[in-house]
């Protein structure tokens, strides 16, 4: 009773309502840009160009969304982006793996040498340049490999796993499967790999978003539009969008059109997040599990 009668104190309760208030007000601050984008989508542009939509849509339409998908290269463009996310996220994930456990397993005696040579590479890099010459020699030019092999593995990414398994998976059993006759990828694919998957789905939402944004890369080396990515695709009907005012002396025509080019920018924004959206809530248990322990055990 006097635990329970101090937990709803006066302090107590003004501290909950002071952090209940403080939850509120990021939420809005996170939430509202969200619905602001969603709404301006689906309204009229005569509706976004002057200022009329703020939380609900206003003269619901899809025009915007029509605009966007007449564009024959957005399908193309969807296929080509789910292609290099699935492709480059899997091999990110098995080169990865392959790349942390031998640096987790005592055995191995110049595995802190190994690790040195990997650190280095995440503070130089030869430049834009030797990086083109590198791609053009080994032939990926306006290829797709060449949205997949350069992503293929994260140093970044190889410390967490490496870390992870350190931490969370005793030494015990190892020696307990090699008693039983187990050997090393044995061991990896049986034990290891399920006792990881908390870090894994979070490495693999991280490279998963990462490929599915990526652009620079198809930007330099893919030339063939039948190649190219959901993003490069959207950027480029994006620039076909923008109004030159110099070139519009009619006011109304001026307004609409700007308008118009309004909606299609918030329609293509919804059009490249909603995968990720809809990625998220599956392996949301995951990530969230994967940062505590790493947390809590670190």
């Amino acid at each position: 009773m006097q635990s329970s009668s101090l937990y709803n104190s006066t302090g107590d309760r003004f501290v909950r309502l002071c952090i209940v208030l403080f939850l509120a007000v990021c939420l809005v601050v996170v939430a509202y840009p969200l619905i602001y984008v969603l709404s301006s989508s689906f309204s009229s542009p005569h509706a976004v160009s002057s200022g009329s939509v703020w939380l609900l849509p206003v003269d619901w339409t899809l025009a915007g969304y029509e605009a966007v998908f007449k564009n024959k290269q957005i399908v193309n463009g969807f296929i080509n982006s789910f292609f290099y996310m699935f492709c480059g996220t899997a091999l990110n994930l098995v080169m990865t793996v392959l790349a942390a456990y031998p640096l987790t397993r005592k055995q191995f005696k110049i595995r802190n040498t190994v690790m040195l040579f990997f650190v280095i590479t995440m503070f130089f890099s030869g430049g834009l340049i030797p990086y083109y010459l590198l791609i053009k020699d080994l032939g990926m030019i306006d290829t797709r490999w060449v949205m997949i092999i350069p992503s293929a593995l994260s140093v970044w990414n190889i410390i967490l796993v490496r870390t992870y398994m350190n931490h969370s998976i005793p030494d015990d059993l190892y020696e307990a499967a090699s008693i039983d006759g187990c050997g090393d990828f044995k061991y990896l694919l049986s034990i290891v790999l399920p006792l990881s998957k908390p870090v894994l789905a979070v490495i693999g939402l991280y490279v998963a978003v990462g490929f599915w944004n990526s652009y620079f890369n198809a930007l330099i080396f893919l030339k063939s539009s039948e190649l190219q990515p959901l993003q490069l695709v959207l950027r480029n009907i994006l620039i076909l969008n923008v109004i030159d005012p110099t070139m519009i002396k009619d006011f109304d025509v001026l307004m609409r059109r700007q308008g118009m080019s309004d909606v299609i920018k918030y329609a293509v924004i919804v059009v490249a997040s909603a995968p990720v959206l809809v990625l998220y809530p599956f392996v949301q248990k995951y990530f969230v599990q994967g940062v505590m322990i790493g947390a809590i055990k670190g």
